[in-house]
């Protein structure tokens, strides 16, 4: 059984510990040329789900703190929404301001243009309650981006499908996708990859995913776990930085909470008027 120690310190990328000893053991490292965090870089051009996958900019209005996660297009009726943690969302219970996606982001440029949100969907527990370990399985949010002349997967392709999962599900070879910082990584411009396998975590309701071949840094919220085609979870959290045998916490796409909100969400965007 896993005791889950997590912090939020993905959600800023300026509260990046340093560290210069390996994270992730060596024998754990499953991705081809792996670094210390168990990463390497996405090869180019981004295709597939790298190519719908992008930066989430956003900024915290009572800190004026920049914030950047990862995003993801989730397949809808819609075609505008983004999946990304609820975390990279609200701050202490408050939404984040100038949200906008960059599908595809690559050493600064946007080649897929940049999207403002219009709106934004968390489940309601991350809306009234202050952190808290047992919010994990519910940190999945929703963004509805402009649609202007076309919508967004229009322009990305085809969104990726979520992947409902039972509790104790346990997956081999799953691919996280993100825009790491920190020591070691060009600032949140560039994808990285990692794979990893998934066990179950301790937790509440629908329960959360742990990889422990994989130690996301500041930059990695929000990004997907990938799955044969289609979105498994989303990056939430990981352990301290400066644990030696770090792991990822994958938030699933699973229960009630997820799908109400999803359905909301694409109903919501599909009635919404194009500008």
């Amino acid at each position: 059984m896993l005791r889950l120690v997590l912090s939020l310190v993905l959600l800023d990328p300026a509260a990046v510990t340093e560290v210069s000893q390996r994270n992730v053991p060596v024998p754990r490292v499953l991705t081809p040329d792996g670094d210390r965090l168990g990463y390497a870089p996405v090869p180019r051009p981004y295709t597939g789900a790298r190519r719908l996958t992008g930066v989430l900019l956003g900024r915290d209005p009572v800190s004026r703190t920049d914030v950047l996660c990862g995003g993801t297009v989730i397949n809808s009726r819609s075609r505008s929404l983004v999946l990304t943690a609820a975390h990279c969302l609200y701050h202490d219970g408050r939404p984040l301001k100038q949200l906008a996606f960059l599908p595809g982001y690559d050493q600064g440029r946007p080649p897929l243009g940049i999207w403002p949100a219009v709106r934004t969907w968390v489940p309601p527990r991350w809306r009234d309650r202050p952190y808290s370990p047992d919010l994990l399985p519910y940190d999945v949010g929703l963004v509805g981006v402009a649609r202007r002349k076309r919508p967004l997967e229009d322009v990305t392709g085809r969104g990726l499908p979520p992947m409902p999962t039972a509790r104790g599900t346990a997956l081999r070879g799953l691919e996280l996708l993100g825009y790491p910082v920190g020591k070691g990584y060009p600032g949140g411009t560039q994808m990285y990859r990692c794979v990893g396998d998934t066990v179950e975590g301790v937790a509440d309701g629908p329960g959360v995913m742990v990889t422990r071949n994989c130690h996301a840094a500041a930059g990695g919220s929000g990004g997907p776990a990938v799955y044969g085609g289609a979105l498994a979870g989303v990056v939430s959290s990981s352990s301290p930085l400066s644990d030696a045998k770090g792991y990822t916490v994958l938030t699933r796409l699973s229960g009630g909470t997820f799908q109400r909100m999803f359905a909301k969400a694409d109903e919501s965007m599909r009635l919404r008027p194009a500008r």
